[in-house]
């Protein structure tokens, strides 16, 4: 299978399936002496690990990873890094009765178009489970972000119908919804447990705030920043939608609306505004990255679906198992983590940019 690689000088490769022996990643192109150990990885895994909330799946999973290279003695070596979490609580059963059915909103019906055979258990490669990787690979690169000030805020904008009307960042933490306003992450409650009650499910809006992003990365042509953030956060299976700065709204405004200007002071050249979300012309200009990914609701619904079997035959279909109400609060450091993973591979790549710069590094 193809597409399982992101990056090209910070490059990560997941592996696993959702009911195999387990999930995991290799990192190719971290730098020798970043202080790393298993709890750096752990604290991003269990933002995303099942089971934590009413409102994620009852699947119980500890999600401990185990690096197997690329560090020694609590530093990275400059080799590949390689993770791996073991799944410990498959329940396989569960899909026995969809092993030859299509189910409504997953990728069953275009995985067997495209392969001729499938894993039916939980959606093999194509299961949110596969995100592991991409969180364990994500949680070096915001490590790594941070030793230069980079830093990401991330959080729910919105669950269903229920937005977000103010913002605390302390409060992101303070409720299973991870929303910046308690009394939207209240009301977003009430709204899930209607989901429930009806056995169906909700989508929502993340939001990806980046500090400190210098000016200059990404390129002006197909390798935009803007567009190799979409496609990052577009990999992720949930996502039907990538906002940059204002985003859809921009279609509403007018030039002297949406155009920031700029202001010098001190010798320090800013931004009047930031209606582009921090990215013209393809590069980061030095403010905030602010980025916004759609999540569908949950396709694995209990309701009657109409479907049909791999021979053609309709059938009504109602979805056993465990699954999550909404996919949005586990899916915020997934969010995160592929923010991350694109920043930092157009740093990486980014210190080639300049001649100057390049005999700065190496006149010593």
């Amino acid at each position: 299978m193809a597409g399982s690689i992101w990056g090209e000088v910070f490059r990560v490769s997941t592996w696993g399936e959702s009911h195999g022996e387990g999930v995991g990643v290799v990192v190719d192109g971290a730098p020798a002496g970043i202080s790393l150990s298993e709890e750096d990885i752990q604290k991003c895994l269990d933002r995303r690990k099942p089971g934590e909330t009413k409102y994620s799946t009852p699947r119980k999973e500890g999600d401990k990873v185990k690096i197997m290279s690329g560090v020694f003695e609590g530093k990275t070596t400059g080799t590949p890094i390689s993770m791996v979490v073991v799944n410990t609580s498959q329940k396989s059963g569960d899909y026995s009765n969809i092993a030859n059915v299509f189910r409504p909103g997953h990728a069953d019906f275009t995985f067997d178009a495209k392969y001729g055979f499938r894993d039916y258990r939980g959606g093999g490669r194509s299961s949110g489970r596969e995100t592991i990787g991409r969180v364990a690979a994500g949680a070096i690169a915001i490590k790594l972000l941070n030793e230069l000030g980079i830093t990401f805020t991330t959080y729910a904008k919105s669950i269903g119908p229920v937005e977000i009307q103010s913002f605390s960042e302390e409060e992101i933490r303070n409720n299973s919804l991870c929303m910046p306003d308690a009394d939207a992450a209240e009301k977003a409650s009430a709204y899930l447990e209607q989901c429930l009650n009806n056995q169906d499910s909700a989508g929502g809006v993340i939001e990806c705030r980046i500090k400190n992003v210098p000016a200059g990365l990404g390129d002006t042509v197909f390798d935009k920043l803007d567009a190799t953030l979409a496609h990052a956060i577009m990999s992720i299976g949930a996502v039907k939608s990538v906002e940059i700065g204002d985003g859809i709204n921009v279609t509403r405004l007018t030039g002297s609306e949406d155009n920031d200007g700029f202001v010098q002071k001190d010798g320090i050249i800013s931004k009047t505004s930031n209606h582009a979300g921090g990215i013209m012309g393809g590069m980061s200009d030095g403010s905030d990255i602010i980025l916004r990914a759609h999540i569908k609701p949950t396709p694995s619904i209990s309701q009657p679906q109409s479907t049909v079997t791999s021979s053609g035959e309709n059938l009504e279909l109602e979805i056993k198992g465990r699954h999550d109400p909404v996919i949005v609060p586990r899916a915020i450091v997934v969010v995160e983590a592929m923010a991350a993973l694109t920043i930092t591979d157009a740093l990486f790549a980014n210190m080639s940019a300049r001649m100057d710069r390049i005999h700065e590094f190496y006149r010593r």
